[in-house]
C-alpha cells in the first residue's frame, strides 16, 4: 500500500471513530418526556408494527437483547409500553404499545424529521446518495471486524513466528491518535 493511501485511511479512521462518539454522546442526551432516542425507535416500530417480541425487536433495530430489555423496563416505567403473555405460547413475552405511548408519539412526531434534517439538511441529493453507499461499504467492512482484529493481535503458538502485519506499527507514521 503506498503512503498517501495509508495517510488518508489513518485520517478516514480518526474522523469515523470521532464522528461515531461524537454521534453517541449527543444522542445519548436527548431524552423525550423521559425517553431516549433507542426507546423512541422501539415505540415507532411496535406503532408502526403491532406488538413484536424483544428478540424480534433486538435483531429489527440492530440492539442487544440486553439493550432491548433496559430500554422496555424504562418504557414499560414510564407507562408508554407494557409486555403481554402470547395467548398461543406462554412462554412468549410481546410489547405492546400504551395508549400512553401513541399520544407521546403524536405529541412529538416531527422529532425523528428534525434530527434527520439536523444532521443531514445541507448535503445536496448527489452528496447523500455518495454518503449511503460509503456506509452501507463502511457497514459490511465492520462484519467480523473484531474477530479479524483479534486474530491480528494474540501472539503466536510459536514464539519464533511473527503474527501477520499489513503494515508495522513502527514503520508508519501518526498524524493521528491510533490504536
Amino acid at each position: 500500500m503506498e503512503e498517501k493511501q495509508w495517510l488518508l485511511m489513518e485520517e478516514a479512521d480518526w474522523h469515523f471513530r470521532r464522528l461515531v462518539r461524537r454521534f453517541v454522546k449527543e444522542r445519548d442526551k436527548v431524552s423525550i418526556e423521559g425517553v431516549s432516542l433507542p426507546g423512541m425507535l422501539v415505540l415507532n416500530a411496535i406503532l408502526h408494527e403491532g406488538e413484536q417480541k424483544l428478540g424480534d425487536l433486538a435483531e429489527r433495530l440492530d440492539f442487544t437483547t440486553g439493550a432491548v430489555t433496559a430500554v422496555c423496563d424504562k418504557l414499560e416505567s414510564l407507562g408508554f409500553a407494557q409486555r403481554k403473555r402470547l395467548e398461543t405460547d406462554r412462554r412468549s413475552v410481546v410489547l405492546d404499545i400504551t395508549d400512553k405511548g401513541r399520544d407521546m408519539l403524536a405529541r412529538n412526531r416531527d422529532a425523528g424529521t428534525y434530527m434527520i434534517e439536523r444532521i443531514f439538511e445541507g448535503f445536496t441529493a448527489k452528496e447523500l446518495e455518495e454518503q449511503i453507499v460509503n456506509f452501507k461499504k463502511l457497514y459490511e467492512h465492520l462484519e467480523g471486524f473484531a474477530e479479524a482484529v483479534l486474530k491480528q493481535a494474540h501472539p503466536p503458538e510459536n514464539a519464533e513466528e511473527q503474527p501477520p502485519s499489513h503494515r508495522k506499527a513502527a514503520q508508519r507514521p501518526n498524524r493521528f491518535i491510533s490504536y
